[in-house]
Parts: C-alpha cells; sequence; structure tokens
C-alpha cells in the first residue's frame, strides 16, 4: 500500500513540476515578445525624428519618404498581430530605412548633418536591441515548444491547453540585414 501511494505522490509532484515549467516557459516567450514590441516601438517612434532630418534635403524623394511613411503606419497597426504578421510589416520598416538609407548617401549636406548622424547612430543602436530581442524571444520560444512537444510533459501541455508558440522570423532574406549606415 504505501508504495503504491509513494509512487502516485512521486507522479503527482512530477506532474506539478512539468506544469510549473510550462508556465515558466510561456511566462518567458510572454516576456521576450515584450522586449520585441518595446524595441519595434522604439524604432517606430525614431521615425519621425529621421523624416524632419531628410525632409529638407530630400525634396525629390518623395516616393522614398512615403514608402518610410507608410511603411511606419503598417508597422504600427500590426502592433498586436501575430508575430508572423507583425515580422512581415516589420521586415517591411526595415527595408523602408535602408532605402532611405541608401538614397541618403547621394545627399552630402544631409550625410553632415548633425542631426542625421545621430539618426543613424540611434537606428544602428535600436537595430542591434531589435535583434538581441528576436534572439531571446526565438530562444524562449524554443525551449516552450520543446517542452510542449516532448514526452512526457505533452501529456499536461494537452491537458491544460499549453500552445506551441510562433517564432519571430522574417520572410525576405534581404529584411534580415541589418540596415548599413556607414558614410
Amino acid at each position: 500500500m504505501w508504495i503504491i501511494l509513494a509512487i502516485v505522490v512521486v507522479a503527482v509532484v512530477y506532474a506539478i513540476s512539468i506544469y510549473n515549467s510550462l508556465v515558466k516557459n510561456r511566462q518567458l516567450v510572454q516576456e521576450g515578445w515584450s522586449g520585441i514590441d518595446v524595441q519595434l516601438k522604439r524604432r517606430t517612434d525614431l521615425i519621425p525624428n529621421l523624416m524632419e532630418a531628410v525632409k529638407g534635403y530630400m525634396t525629390h524623394e518623395r516616393d522614398t519618404l512615403q514608402a518610410v511613411t507608410d511603411a511606419r503606419t503598417n508597422a504600427q497597426s500590426a502592433s498586436n498581430a501575430s508575430p508572423e504578421e507583425r515580422a512581415k510589416a516589420e521586415g517591411a520598416l526595415s527595408g523602408a530605412l535602408g532605402r532611405l538609407i541608401a538614397v541618403a548617401e547621394a545627399y552630402p549636406d544631409l550625410k553632415a548633418s548633425t542631426n542625421f548622424l545621430e539618426f543613424q547612430q540611434a537606428l544602428q543602436t535600436i537595430e542591434d536591441e531589435i535583434q538581441l530581442s528576436r534572439r531571446y524571444y526565438n530562444g524562449a520560444v524554443r525551449n516552450l515548444n520543446t517542452t510542449v512537444e516532448s514526452f512526457p510533459s505533452n501529456l499536461i501541455a494537452n491537458n491544460f491547453k499549453f500552445e506551441k508558440a510562433e517564432y519571430f522570423e522574417l520572410e525576405n532574406p534581404a529584411d534580415r540585414a541589418v540596415p548599413t549606415v556607414k558614410f
């Protein structure tokens, strides 16, 4: 009788341990997503300053400026979207910013502007932070997904409706590159 009771207690303690591991991993995924969200918002908030810095110099580049503005609007409207949809919107914004930086090279006065140089440095810093946040989030997603799919934790995960999380990935390989901001 005592042996059966001990086996049941060990099984219950083990199940509780697995459940707590699943909760911890889910919280880490949410924390990681929050970190990405903060960095993406910082980048989105930086864009109006960029636009002010380049407007006077780039009078002939309305299409490029409009593309950045439109991509920023789309990224802001995707703030509550799934990681896949958010990655698509943010990838478009990264591409538009990269094209803006590339076009800016044709304007020597702009390249020498203190405001623009400060913007470039801030953008590079934010892009680095986004990359770190994305890496942390994807690592947390990997850990959660592994726990949700592995035996015997998948038994607990299925009973308590734990689901796999989506990775934050960019579809277009060109969007994976950090915009080059060297002059």
